[in-house]
């Protein structure tokens, strides 16, 4: 079973951020709050993690996982971004959205969209998760906790421990994590929005 924090939405615990953390860096599977929902979250270049994200989703090739950065200074490893999507992403970050950009050499290629060679990236506003991605000092390759058959996210710690408790090997949990996923836009050819959740779409809509 998962071992279970718990920690205040505004000033979480440093040594329960620290304990997270050391799981995340020992090839570890953790579900965290966010501001759009619950997300589950490894390490970067964990491949047996995405495997077990995939698993729990029930994920197919198709899928674009997330890169969760705790600042836009960030970005710029991951993806590619001319001047306008600089711009753009700058602007709305941080915020409830998930842009999709094409991937430096830096994303691990698992991770990658099999054939578009894209991935989304993401900074939450939200204390809890800007603390964990602090205190590891890199993104997490992340995923909405959406289950099979739903649409919308888990957004309660304790159910999230009673659906998947045996699945992942930690669940952060903060009280306050959002109701609505991202709002994810598409900024590889041109600028499209394909899927309305939290953040508003209108910036990104002709």
């Amino acid at each position: 079973m998962a071992r279970y924090f718990e920690v205040h939405p505004k000033d979480p615990q440093p040594r329960s951020i620290a304990q997270v953390v050391d799981i995340v860096r020992s090839g570890g599977l953790i579900a965290y709050p966010t501001d759009s929902g619950y997300a589950l979250g490894c390490q970067l270049g964990n491949r047996e993690g995405l495997d077990r994200i995939r698993s729990i989703r029930d994920l197919d090739d198709a899928h674009h996982f997330t890169l969760v950065c705790r600042e836009f200074a960030q970005l710029g490893q991951f993806v590619h971004m001319d001047n306008d999507v600089f711009r753009a992403v700058k602007a709305a970050t941080p915020g409830a959205y998930t842009f999709i950009l094409p991937g430096t050499k830096e994303v691990p290629k698992q991770m990658l969209h099999a054939k578009k060679k894209t991935v989304g990236v993401r900074i939450p506003p939200h204390r809890t998760a800007l603390a964990l991605l602090e205190a590891l000092d890199a993104p997490l390759m992340s995923s909405t906790l959406i289950l099979p058959g739903q649409t919308d996210p888990m957004h309660e710690g304790w159910v999230v421990n009673d659906e998947i408790g045996s699945q992942v090997d930690a669940i952060l949990d903060s009280g306050d994590a959002g109701l609505e996923p991202t709002t994810v836009i598409n900024l590889v050819d041109g600028v499209s929005v394909d899927r309305v959740g939290a953040g508003d779409p209108s910036p990104f809509q002709a």
